[in-house]
């Protein structure tokens, strides 16, 4: 057979991706297990020289001669998050990640995200796509996955700081896997945020029967099952980071904190578990920052590693997700066990659920067929 170089490729704009699936959080949620299974056995690959960056990040100067390069403001994030993704997924890619939080004054989101989806044999294009459902629907899923193997099975109450994007799909990821969950609380910044979120989880969620709108870290946490700090905020000084003071904490809580965290010396003691989504994500990052490093990244896990470094913790007390999920570790241990999860956002869940997105779409005929070439000009 004559080799055929034509190469196509589908678009996927927003309106594509949520009728192609973004926005099932059950099935989101079964493929990141899924993808943690291929993590824990090595089955990937994403940047840098020990195969688990985070990415790679084009920082910008606080003064530049060049009166038009981009300051660095909050959240400021240009980066490029690569990954390969081998069991059924098969498929490499890459999301650019574009962010800053002055965003809001444009009446746009906070991060603009793209994935390019690939053919991890020939690296010819496969989909790109609108990635800001993507991303946010495989970040909340995290905790979902979390609370399946480490929640305890009667979890009726969440306690969530952060009524936005991340705030709802670690709700919903919650929800996919805690059923007996009927009473929220939340903390937010603007009554209106609130008043979004609240309806959205009335109509969404009608099982969940009490919403409670609450105006400190100490109500959030109170006598919650399930804990989420979800907000965005300012890099740098981890006394300024939202705070988990072990006093505040129910036993059995589990809490997965995929955003700025801080703790106080009792959670940061033995009897309080430590998993995170991929350890050796953590290394990377402490390996690449400056020191200490929950300076520069501020959730839980880089934390974790600094105390590792300080010798207040022990390496081996840091378990991976993807070990538990593998049977390799023990899930909960005891109904009264405090278990708290850093969750990171990694290139391969991108990848993974981009694949799921891609493939249903092109078995459902949906997005925009496009042509890179018919033959290459250079060969």
């Amino acid at each position: 057979m004559t080799p055929d170089p034509r190469i196509d490729f589908i678009y996927l704009s927003e309106p594509d991706m949520i009728r192609a699936g973004v926005t099932d959080m059950p099935v989101c949620v079964d493929t990141m297990e899924e993808m943690f299974g291929l993590l824990y056995h090595g089955d990937y690959r994403m940047a840098g020289p020990n195969s688990d960056s985070h990415g790679a990040m084009i920082t910008f100067p606080e003064r530049s001669p060049f009166p038009n390069m981009p300051k660095p403001t909050a959240d400021r994030r240009m980066m490029a998050m690569p990954a390969y993704l081998g069991g059924k997924f098969q498929t490499a890619g890459v999301k650019w990640y574009g962010s800053n939080i002055a965003n809001r004054e444009k009446d746009l989101p906070r991060s603009i995200l793209m994935l390019t989806l690939n053919d991890a044999d020939t690296g010819a294009p496969l989909a790109h796509m609108s990635a800001n459902l993507l991303s946010a629907y495989r970040t909340g899923a995290i905790p979902g996955v979390g609370a399946r193997h480490l929640a305890r099975k009667d979890s009726k109450v969440i306690g969530l700081v952060g009524p936005g994007v991340m705030g709802k799909t670690t709700v919903a990821a919650f929800m996919a896997v805690c059923p007996q969950v009927d009473t929220l609380k939340v903390k937010g910044r603007s009554r209106k945020s609130l008043d979004a979120f609240v309806s959205w989880v009335n109509t969404t969620y009608p099982q969940i029967t009490q919403v409670q709108l609450v105006e400190t870290l100490e109500d959030v946490v109170r006598d919650a099952d399930l804990v989420s700090y979800c907000s965005s905020g300012e890099v740098g000084d981890p006394s300024l980071y939202p705070l988990v003071k072990r006093e505040w904490v129910k036993p059995g809580a589990f809490l997965a904190m995929p955003a700025p965290c801080s703790l106080d010396a009792g959670m940061e003691q033995d009897d309080v578990r430590k998993v995170v989504d991929n350890i050796g994500l953590y290394e990377a990052w402490f390996e690449e920052l400056p020191k200490p490093a929950h300076h520069h990244v501020p959730l839980v896990g880089v934390r974790f590693m600094d105390m590792i470094a300080e010798g207040t913790l022990r390496a081996e007390q840091v378990e991976d997700i993807g070990k538990i999920i593998a049977g390799q570790a023990p899930g909960r241990l005891n109904d009264d066990e405090i278990i708290l999860m850093s969750v990171g956002g990694m290139p391969v869940e991108d990848v993974a659920w981009g694949t799921m997105v891609y493939r249903n779409a092109i078995a459902n005929g949906i997005g925009v067929k496009l042509n890179l070439w018919e033959q290459p000009v250079l060969s």
